[in-house]
């Protein structure tokens, strides 16, 4: 991995240089998201694409992103809606919203308190759910939508907060949180530190509206942070499949190429990436 700051005076790149400290991002499930890069006080890549098939008839994607930048602070979620669950795209969106709102507001952010919210999320979801009107469908279709209903919506996520270092002194944190097989990945310096999550990407495991966290419990770490630590977090939908085996950092317009998938006509899935990092000081 070059140096962050190596990175950001690349002339090729598509940066987007924020006056203020505060950044907002959230997919549009019914649009694409050309990878966009941004710089405050963290170094930040999105995107956002639909499969082919569902831009071809119009529908949503079963992808959620979103990233909430606050002077030194960021959360972020990545969530991928399961397809054969009722209302993937609802899951997904729903979830995603509700974390990202829960990592920015919590200061006493715990494992124990992370499942206990995941839980409770599962209550409102599925009176959300319950709601919805299924009498435009014909009769069979509605006994069959009844019946996956009463199974739940269903999403797999990764989320998490960075608080970084303070001037002061202070060490900063960064919390992940995960359930299913969407990609996290984590680099220190040139370093991928494939060991922290070995072992820990389920397609079982999920989150569901009719039971909250079901296959396991969430998976969590948990890292201090100081002024002299360099980062760079990676997270993506299977969409973006082709990535798990590049391990060098890509400029924008490779990466955009893989979200674009004209060699194959279009994406074969969603895909959701986020990626964030900043530069530690010596």
């Amino acid at each position: 991995m070059r140096p962050l700051l190596s990175l950001l005076s690349l002339k090729k790149r598509r940066e987007q240089e924020q006056k203020g400290t505060s950044f907002e991002y959230i997919s549009s499930q019914m649009g694409e998201q050309p990878l966009t890069s941004i710089q405050s006080r963290f170094y930040c890549r999105y995107g956002y694409g639909r499969a082919a098939e569902s831009i071809s008839v119009g529908e949503s994607g079963q992808d959620f992103a979103a990233i909430r930048i606050k002077d030194g602070s960021c959360s972020f979620v990545v969530c991928d809606g399961v397809g054969m669950s009722y209302r993937g795209d609802f899951a997904a969106r729903f979830l995603g919203s509700s974390l990202l709102d829960w990592m920015e507001r919590e200061s006493d952010i715990t494992p124990a308190r992370f499942k206990s919210y995941l839980k409770s999320l599962a209550v409102d979801a599925a009176s959300e759910l319950a709601a919805e009107s299924l009498s435009h469908v014909s009769e069979m279709l509605r006994n069959v939508l009844e019946d996956k209903r009463k199974q739940g919506s269903q999403s797999m996520y990764i989320c998490g907060k960075i608080e970084l270092p303070a001037r002061s002194g202070k060490k900063g944190r960064m919390i992940l949180a995960w359930q299913g097989d969407s990609r996290l990945r984590l680099w220190q310096g040139d370093q991928e530190l494939e060991h922290m999550f070995r072992g820990s990407f389920k397609t079982g495991e999920r989150w569901s509206s009719a039971r909250g966290p079901v296959g396991g419990e969430p998976h969590w770490q948990e890292f201090k942070l100081s002024h002299k630590d360099s980062i760079r977090l990676q997270m993506y939908t299977d969409g973006l499949s082709d990535l798990d085996a590049i391990r060098d950092w890509l400029p924008d317009d490779q990466i955009q190429v893989l979200l674009d998938a004209r060699h194959t006509n279009g994406l074969d899935d969603d895909a959701a990436y986020i990626e964030l990092g900043w530069q530690g000081t010596s």
